[in-house]
């Protein structure tokens, strides 16, 4: 059977050139058009949900894995269970518990669905030179957009550091002496900080 495979392709030179460029070409093709995703799913459907607790230690906010100031909760579903359906009933469920959550803790966020490779990269930043607040306001502002911008990164958390706030005191002596109310103050200061990064 072999001996009659060479003997062909050594007589029929032309036509096993021909063939192999074919054959070639097309897998430059698949390769080429071929998903970001191409790691098959070895983990069962899962959804993470992330709640951000700034100031709460891990003790405080444990369910699944916690580290200061952020706790992951992993569901983890059946096999052959829709994942839209489940991630469609779990956001029901998180809206009923969003008031319950004490004081100070964001709303629990689902990360988007990825494959089974999920986390691939942890980074810490750590400086002599910069001060915890300007670590955390690069993180947020610079190296998280870059990140983002990468085609295959579906998310990008940033947690930890100190989160640069604003704080506006009001003296009520200059108030009445411009003639202006508190709410004048929170309309300029709302106009004032939208988005700008």
């Amino acid at each position: 059977m072999l001996r009659s495979i060479v003997t062909a392709s050594l007589r029929f030179r032309a036509a096993t050139a021909v063939l192999a460029c074919l054959l070639l070409a097309y897998g430059v093709y698949v390769a080429a058009h071929a998903k970001l995703d191409v790691f098959p799913d070895f983990v069962q459907p899962q959804v993470v949900i992330q709640t951000e607790c700034p100031g709460l230690s891990p003790e405080q906010a444990v369910r699944s894995e916690s580290i200061q100031g952020l706790s992951i909760i992993t569901v983890v579903f059946r096999e052959g269970t829709d994942i839209f359906l489940a991630r469609q009933m779990l956001a029901e469920r998180l809206r009923e518990t969003a008031g319950q959550l004490p004081l100070g803790v964001k709303t629990p966020k689902m990360t988007p669905l990825t494959s089974s490779t999920m986390d691939l990269l942890k980074i810490g930043l750590v400086s002599t030179a910069l001060t915890p607040m300007d670590l955390r306001t690069f993180a947020d502002w610079v190296l998280k957009p870059r990140l983002l911008a990468v085609p295959g990164v579906a998310k990008c958390s940033v947690f930890g550091g100190e989160v640069r706030q604003l704080q506006i005191r009001v003296m009520s002596e200059r108030l009445v002496a411009y003639d202006l109310s508190l709410s004048d103050v929170v309309d300029a200061a709302r106009a004032s900080t939208g988005v700008m990064g």
